[in-house]
């Protein structure tokens, strides 16, 4: 009955990756690179990845970062990762303001 009312351990609780085992636990996308900082060969292919339209998922997997990691750097670098080709269906024209 104690069990019930005090809150689980975080390892206890369901949903929680810790002493999880399995193919997302043994084999993740990338490899941990926590603090590892940044050579100019991965700045240079980050900017490569981004001049080419790829999804920061994607960037994650080639450049073994996180996505967070990847989007802070591309704000500190000052290179956009929005897409160039955009869609023109939402742009307005000046034609089309005079309608």
């Amino acid at each position: 009955m104690k069990e019930d009312i005090m809150a689980k351990a975080a390892w206890k609780r369901p949903g929680s990756p810790i002493g999880r085992k399995g193919p997302r636990k043994a084999n993740p996308a990338y490899k941990r690179r926590t603090r590892e900082p940044w050579t100019p060969a991965d700045v240079s292919k980050l900017k490569q990845l981004a001049k080419g339209n790829t999804p920061t998922g994607v960037m994650s997997i080639k450049l073994q970062r996180p996505v967070a990691a990847i989007r802070s750097k591309a704000q500190r670098e000052g290179i956009s990762l929005r897409p160039v080709n955009r869609s023109p269906y939402n742009r307005q024209t000046k034609t089309a303001k005079r309608r």
